[in-house]
């Protein structure tokens, strides 16, 4: 399983570099807006559709967590959404990997085995959380 970086086609490189940085900085604005406006608060981000309904989603959590992951807090974190703390670093590496392979004006290509692979993976745990933070089998998954 390797990627192969390969030239990309000719572009400025602020072009290149646009949607990753947009997407960064999108990201790092909900999360300074996250820190600041504390979700633990009832009603301070709306409310859930589906926690309304008793159905803890794999996103139910996902906001608290980021607060406390913001305030240095990461058994709050893992408590409000293990899902989310286990995935973060994974989502900043992928999030940094676009903007360097964008800023030098290559293209990542990964094998199609790997791109299913890795999808299949990350679907499989994503069902098997929801399953269980729904179940008594591991209530301490639930937010």
């Amino acid at each position: 399983m390797t990627a192969l970086l390969t030239p990309a086609p000719a572009q400025r490189r602020a072009e290149r570099v646009r949607a990753p940085l947009v997407t960064i900085g999108a990201l790092a604005a909900a999360t300074v807006a996250l820190h600041y406006r504390d979700p633990h608060v009832s009603g301070s981000w709306g409310f859930c559709p589906s926690a309304a309904i008793g159905f803890w989603c794999p996103g139910c959590g996902g906001l608290r967590a980021v607060h406390d992951l913001t305030d240095g807090n990461l058994a709050s974190a893992a408590s409000s959404n293990l899902l989310l703390v286990v995935l973060a670093p994974l989502a900043v590496l992928a999030l940094a990997t676009w903007l360097v392979v964008r800023w030098r004006g290559t293209e990542l290509r990964l094998p199609r085995s790997a791109v299913l692979v890795g999808g299949g993976v990350l679907l499989a745990a994503t069902g098997l959380f929801t399953l269980l933070r729904n179940t008594p089998v591991a209530p301490w998954l639930a937010p």
